[in-house]
Order: C-alpha cells, then sequence, then structure tokens
C-alpha cells in the first residue's frame, strides 16, 4: 500500500509539474536553469550529480543503440507537434497581417463575420460621411464600401468537377488607398462597369485558369482576369472586382457587406466608433481591422492547436514508455555502480539528477532534431482552408522561434517523465541488493 501510494503521488505531482512546464514562458524556464545550474556548481550533493552524470554521459557510445530508441521516438513527436503549431501560426499570421489599428471594418450589428453582414445604401452613405475617415487630395473620404461572395473555380490538380471556393470581393473607387500594401504585379487593375477581375496570388496557386488574360465563369457570366495581385496578407486568397458589376451578378441589389475605411489616426477610432452608435440611422458595428482578423484566427488556431496536441500526446505516450525501457534498462546495468557511489556517501538525490540528466539530454538532442526537421520540411509550405465560411485561405506554415521552444519544452518534459521512474527506482534500491543483482 505505502509503494501504491508513493507511486499515486509522483503521478499527481508529475501531471501538474508538466502542465506548469508546458505553459511555463522563456524567462521562468530560463531563471529555473540558472538555479539548477548554480546549485549544481556550489552544492556539495549538486557537484556528486555532475560527477555521476558525467560518467553515465560517457558510457552513451557504448550504448548507442538504445540512446537511439529516446532521441528517433521524441524527434518524431517534435517534429510532428512543431508541424501542427506552425500551420496554426502561419494562419494566424496571415489574417493578422491583414489589418492595421487605422483601418476600421464596419459591419451590420451583431454580425460575426463580413459574410453575414448587410448594410444598406443609406447606411453605407451615413458611415462614409462620419467624422474621423481620413481623406485623399481631392477631399473624398478613404472608404471603400465592399461586397463579398463566394465563388467556385476548379481546384489545381483536383479531378475534372473538383471546384473549390474563392472569395470575390467586389471593391469600391478607394480599395486600393485604403490597402497600400497591395500591389499589382502582372497585367492592370480592373476597370469600373466591366466585368474583369485581378486575382491574388495564393487564389492563382490555388485555382486553375486564373492566368492574366484567361477568361473565367462566375455566377453566370464570363469574367476576364486583367491583373495579378500581391498584398502578403488574407487578401492574397481573393479576387477582386468592380463592386456594383459584382453585386449586379450575385443579385445583391445596391447593399454590401461591410465599409472598410482608412481613419486620420489609430486614436481617432473611439471617436468614430462613438459617432457610429450615437447615430439613430445606424445599427452597426465597428472594429479595427486588427482585432477583426485577429478574432477570425482565434476559433482556427485552437482547433490547429487542440488537434496537434491530441496527435502529439498520442505519440509522446510511446516516446515515454520507450525512454522508460531504454532507461530501466541502463538502471539494471549499472545497478553495480550505483550501489558502490551510495555505499561511498553519494546520497539518492545526485543519482536521480544524474539520471534524469542522461535522459533529458537526449530528449534535448531529439527535440533538437526533431524542430530542425520540421523547419527543413514545413516551413514557409503553402495550404489553404476555409476561411470565414466563404472562400479558402492560402497561407504558408511558419516554424517560429516561439514554435520551436514549444517543440523543445515538449522534447524536455517527455524526457523528465521517462527518466523519473528509472532514477527513483535506482535511487531507492537497496545497496546489498543492487550488489547480489549484479
Amino acid at each position: 500500500m505505502k509503494s501504491f501510494l508513493f507511486g499515486l503521488l509522483m503521478f499527481v505531482v508529475v501531471v501538474i509539474g508538466i502542465g506548469l512546464w508546458l505553459g511555463a514562458p522563456w524567462f521562468v524556464v530560463a531563471g529555473l536553469s540558472v538555479v539548477f545550474a548554480v546549485w549544481m556548481a556550489v552544492t556539495r550533493r549538486g557537484r556528486q550529480a555532475t560527477s555521476v552524470a558525467q560518467v553515465g554521459i560517457s558510457t552513451i557510445r557504448e550504448r548507442l543503440g538504445s540512446s537511439s530508441v529516446i532521441v528517433v521516438g521524441i524527434a518524431g513527436v517534435v517534429a510532428v507537434l512543431v508541424a501542427m503549431f506552425a500551420m496554426a501560426e502561419g494562419y494566424r499570421q496571415t489574417l493578422r497581417a491583414s489589418g492595421s489599428d487605422d483601418t476600421v471594418m464596419v459591419l451590420r450589428g451583431a454580425s460575426a463575420a463580413e459574410v453575414m453582414s448587410t448594410l444598406e445604401r443609406e447606411s453605407l452613405n451615413a458611415v462614409m460621411g462620419t467624422a474621423g475617415i481620413a481623406r485623399d487630395a481631392q477631399g473624398r473620404p478613404l472608404a471603400s464600401a465592399e461586397t463579398v461572395v463566394a465563388a467556385n473555380l476548379p481546384i489545381k490538380g483536383g479531378g475534372k468537377d473538383e471546384d473549390g471556393s474563392v472569395q470575390l470581393r467586389g471593391v469600391g473607387d478607394q480599395a486600393f488607398a485604403v490597402r497600400p500594401n497591395l500591389k499589382i504585379v502582372a497585367g492592370r487593375r480592373f476597370e469600373s462597369g466591366r466585368r474583369e477581375v485581378i486575382v491574388g496570388q495564393g487564389a492563382k496557386r490555388q485555382f486553375e485558369g486564373l492566368e492574366v488574360g484567361k477568361q473565367i465563369r462566375l455566377g453566370s457570366e464570363t469574367w476576364t482576369v486583367v491583373g495579378e495581385f500581391a498584398s502578403g496578407d488574407a487578401m492574397d486568397s481573393e479576387m477582386w472586382a468592380d463592386a456594383d458589376i459584382v453585386s449586379a451578378a450575385y443579385r445583391r441589389g445596391s447593399t454590401r457587406n461591410s465599409v472598410i475605411a482608412k481613419l486620420e489616426s489609430p486614436k481617432a477610432f473611439k471617436a468614430f466608433k462613438a459617432a457610429l452608435d450615437a447615430d439613430p440611422r445606424l445599427d452597426v458595428d465597428a472594429t479595427t481591422t486588427a482585432e477583426y482578423f485577429a478574432k477570425q484566427s482565434e476559433q482556427m488556431v485552437k482547433i490547429i492547436r487542440i488537434i496537434g496536441i491530441v496527435v502529439g500526446s498520442i505519440m509522446a505516450i510511446g516516446a515515454v514508455f520507450g525512454a522508460l525501457n531504454t532507461m530501466f534498462a541502463t538502471v539494471a546495468t549499472r545497478a553495480r555502480e550505483i550501489a558502490t557511489l551510495r555505499a561511498l556517501g553519494f546520497r539518492s538525490v545526485p543519482v536521480v539528477v544524474a539520471v534524469m540528466l542522461e535522459t533529458m539530454l537526449l530528449a534535448l538532442l531529439g527535440g533538437l532534431i526533431g524542430g530542425a526537421l520540421a523547419w527543413l520540411i514545413f516551413n514557409g509550405f503553402t495550404a489553404s482552408t476555409i476561411a470565414g465560411g466563404v472562400g479558402q485561405l492560402t497561407f504558408k506554415f511558419a516554424v517560429s522561434p516561439g514554435v520551436m521552444w514549444e517543440g523543445l519544452k515538449w522534447a524536455l518534459a517527455i524526457g523528465f517523465v521517462g527518466g523519473l521512474f528509472p532514477a527513483v527506482r535506482a535511487a531507492r534500491m537497496p545497496v546489498t541488493e543492487a550488489l547480489r543483482a549484479a
């Protein structure tokens, strides 16, 4: 019963400790590392742990086959985790790059997304006449009333009848002034009053027939691709055309989904929003585009990360068992050595620390290998998914330093669990029994 309770207590402590470890920011980890290094260098037990660890680490070459089980297992876990986290990070970065603090999106009240909003002509005029919006050299408000619809196009590499959904955005005259980062890289802009579209580089990579000069079928009409643009954000996955023509083709009348406006400054947002709220003609919500796109990314990022954690956790269990088997076997072969050290006056704590240091060193190596593989294979890898319920968003995986750091924390957590129980067993084994077993 005593052994059972001890094991149960260790399990609870380990679970809580791993949760705190995985959630700890880098500076907390750095502080703990400094404290541990000082303990190793200054205290008697720390120096004993260093001596025992050096002996164990020096024999890793002799146990290369068994040690590689730990390294390879953890490398696989970290590679999968980093790839999934890089997907979430790339998606988040793409959407957040689409907004700024000095541009605002106005939607109908209580609309969760742009596609769910409908603004009548009277509301559009009132919004674009509100104080706080920047103006161009001719005194016109830098605001674009826009329509967003879903258009079906054949996917590149898909079957003959396999279509995907691309977001077609009908924009006003000031759309390019509101988004100065959007540049035409091939062809020209569309002309007002004509069935012409310009396509983002992401949309061009994803769908067939979007080369400049080609004709495509949108709704019941034939349109001409006259230009290609790059913006480095979510707009790259869209097609743009004249708002009046898009609304007519998709029977939206004079309504629009949103108004995108450039503010005089980020500080003007509060006054602008207050003016909209005070206008009895309007039932609208205004948010900065930075806040809007950040919210749009939250749910998908959470889903991707949860999937990554679930898959990684399942793989981590296998890696932990591999580490346990390897370290239990290592402890068994070194039973006489450990018993001799304890007979010479080495306490249990240095033995535990030494065995765990060896395991965590192998885990760190596996984490670095797994992170490097994920970076080589996935960093910059292009993927797409449905975003905003309308069209496919093309984005690139981003293996950022933060993502790599998370992968290393998982690797060290696996190494900690894999080394803890064999280490405790080595420290608790009676000296006489260990000598006889050897």
